[in-house]
């Protein structure tokens, strides 16, 4: 595997080139956007690039988009420290794979690499272990899956039950880079939050809707950026009507 890193810190190239070689990866490494996608060409040359997103001259945006015009499905992880919502919708709009948080651990850093690699092969996130008793023939949709600071994300679309009642937890397959079985999350809506934002907002937002599941899947990635863990227990709770929680409902189309 070839991995091409892009980062105007000597230091974290320095870094990231000893984690991936230790690993048995070939590494090159750029000092510039302009640099970088002068080695990256067509884009053949790299199963992964490890793209640093403040860069003096061509920032990682835009060196995101150059490369990905070379190579639609190119296999790019922006690496930041400064990471909001908005960066990550242009971000994935232009194509990249995964976020990474720096300065990072050599263990998040291989997990990225391993889950970059797995989600441009289309291969699934390893599904949880199934429960004692489980029924196995229970239909359910095909996962959506992500990837965010080297962990890789499926989201469970459970059947419906059986007078169509949703749950008011929903349910992740987290694993890390390509270990062989993920580790179940649940992100619970508590009702008093969804019915106080119903409230505010005027509308019926029911807590397994669309909405909620965006909330819900947006809880688990920060989560996932900021603690590079899986939450306590395999859970977290949205108990908290946030401002922008607000604001979003309010814009909110459920249909």
């Amino acid at each position: 595997m070839r991995i091409l890193i892009v980062d105007d810190e000597e230091h974290l190239r320095r870094m990231m080139r000893l984690t991936l070689e230790t690993a048995g990866r070939e590494v090159a490494d750029a000092a510039s956007g302009e640099e970088g996608l002068r080695l990256f060409g067509d884009g053949y040359r790299f199963d992964v690039t490890l793209l640093d997103q403040r860069m003096p001259g061509m920032d990682g945006l835009e060196t995101l988009r150059r490369m990905r015009l070379l190579r639609a499905d190119a296999a790019i992880i922006m690496v930041t420290a400064y990471a909001t919502i908005e960066l990550a919708v242009d971000a994935m709009k232009l194509g990249a794979t995964d976020f990474v948080r720096k300065p990072m651990t050599p263990d998040t850093l291989r997990h990225a690499v391993d889950a970059a690699l797995a989600k441009r092969s289309g291969l699934s996130a390893p599904a949880a272990p199934p429960e004692s008793g489980a029924d196995q023939s229970a239909a359910v949709s095909p996962p959506e899956t992500w990837t965010t600071n080297g962990f890789f994300i499926r989201r469970v679309v459970p059947a419906a039950g059986p007078s169509g009642d949703q749950p008011t937890e929903h349910r992740f397959v987290v694993t890390r880079g390509k270990e062989p079985v993920g580790s179940e999350v649940v992100v619970a809506i508590d009702p008093a939050t969804a019915k106080r934002v119903s409230l505010e907002c005027r509308r019926d937002l029911s807590p397994s809707g669309a909405f909620w599941r965006r909330q819900a899947e947006t809880a688990l990635m920060n989560y996932l950026w900021s603690e590079a863990a899986l939450p306590d227990g395999g859970r977290l709770v949205i108990d908290r009507a946030t401002g922008p929680m607000l604001d979003a409902a309010t814009r909110w189309d459920e249909d």
